[in-house]
């Protein structure tokens, strides 16, 4: 049985242009590293959408399209007691000025995870896949209808996951939803920037078959410490 019960998501836009290396250099070295000591707190990574991912979204609307990075905390009982500590650490490092103020987050908060598959190449079990090393995420973000099944999770893992982990490069595979948005994360062990042309196609396919709208969907980099000059140039 996995033991994370939902992923806790920014998508995060940098408002100040120049701002970019001092918001990894707090959030990599200062901010996630505190997340850790909390019981519930699994593990965490941020990806960027470098100029390059931008150009190659298949899907960026209002009003995740300013975004330049996603965060994802996978978080494990007691849930509501981490999510509690969670919120309150923010606000502690708020307090003590040790929080980023050239941020905004267009999308963030708590989303079950609802389903999850891994490509049999790779060996590892579904519930490993987020603890692999990895070159990138691809990133999608459904609007679900009012009503509608927020899970789905057979749906999810037979009509979808499975098909994006027989692509290459893709790894596995996780959907988290609230009642409001489903988020998928696609973990690639090849260049991301390969992953739309692979991957898009399935999200058409998925769109045309379910009664929800893709606001979302593209491709991060993983990012490395200290080797933040992706926008230095414009």
């Amino acid at each position: 049985m996995n033991k994370v019960r939902l992923g806790f998501f920014s998508f995060t836009e940098i408002t100040d242009p120049g701002e970019h290396r001092s918001y990894n250099e707090w959030h990599q070295l200062d901010h996630m590293p505190e997340q850790y000591p909390l019981d519930g707190v699994a593990f965490g990574q941020r990806w960027v959408s470098t100029p390059a991912c931008r150009a190659a979204r298949t899907v960026s609307a209002a009003p995740l399209d300013p975004i330049h990075y996603v965060t994802l905390y996978l978080m494990t009982e007691p849930v509501e007691r981490t999510l509690r500590e969670f919120r309150q650490l923010g606000r502690d490092l708020h307090a003590a000025d040790r929080f980023h103020l050239h941020r905004r987050a267009r999308l963030s908060g708590p989303f079950p995870l609802v389903g999850t598959a891994v490509a049999s190449r790779v060996l590892i079990s579904a519930e490993a896949v987020p603890y692999r090393p990895n070159l990138g995420v691809y990133v999608e973000v459904e609007a679900l209808p009012v009503g509608g099944d927020a899970a789905g999770a057979a749906m999810i893992r037979e009509r979808h996951l499975s098909p994006l982990c027989a692509q290459p490069g893709v790894a596995g595979a996780w959907s988290f939803a609230d009642e409001h948005h489903r988020i998928t994360v696609s973990w690639l062990d090849a260049p991301p920037l390969e992953a739309p042309g692979r991957l898009d196609p399935l999200v058409a396919a998925r769109d045309a078959a379910a009664a929800t709208r893709t606001v979302f969907a593209g491709p991060f980099e993983t990012i490395t410490p200290w080797q933040w000059g992706w926008f230095d140039h414009g």
